[in-house]
């Protein structure tokens, strides 16, 4: 029994169950706003980027060239999946997705910092995305009322000479997230 205990990887399991904790809270956040990628997809984003860290330790050491590498991977790799939550409607030039997939970013480098051990950095950075994730819609409209915006259903078309809003262009009835 205590060759099992010494053996048992106590510092993968907990790097990987960081990152797969990071990835159902914000999962979680963008799937109760009902957007496209949800609990399942930043839960895997999380633990691909965090085994990626993991496997640059485990096969070649703390190199730091090689967390770079494959930092730059993750960020550049990350940048595809993101722009397949970003959808822009043709009638309204309108444009949604933005924000899940910057938490899909985001969550990719939630992965990465947990599964370089950074678990401080990772707990900080989840807390700060968290709120923004929470807050941000709020704050944004809180501003816009302050300075006298209107949030608007449907963007005006910039190149339209006629500034009025038509009925097709109702006030916002949700809140942003």
């Amino acid at each position: 029994m205590q060759i099992f205990l010494n053996s048992f990887p106590f510092d993968l399991i907990s790097k990987l169950g960081l990152a797969l904790l990071a990835g159902v809270v914000l999962g979680l956040n963008r799937w109760l706003h009902h957007k496209s990628a949800g609990i399942r997809t930043h839960a895997l984003v999380a633990l691909g980027s965090a085994m990626a860290m993991l496997m640059t330790d485990t096969q070649i050491g703390s190199d730091a060239q090689a967390h770079s590498r494959v930092l730059q991977g993750l960020v550049t790799g990350i940048g595809f999946l993101g722009a397949g939550v970003i959808i822009r409607e043709n009638s309204s030039r309108r444009v949604h997705g933005l924000t899940t997939a910057a938490s899909l970013w985001a969550c990719a480098l939630l992965g990465a910092a947990f599964g370089a051990g950074q678990v401080m950095l990772g707990l900080l950075a989840l807390t700060a995305i968290l709120l923004t994730l929470l807050i941000g819609g709020h704050l944004e409209m809180l501003v816009g009322k302050l300075l006298g915006h209107e949030h608007l259903e449907n963007d005006q078309d910039p190149e339209s000479d006629n500034k009025t809003p038509t009925p097709a262009l109702k006030r916002k009835s949700r809140t942003y997230y």
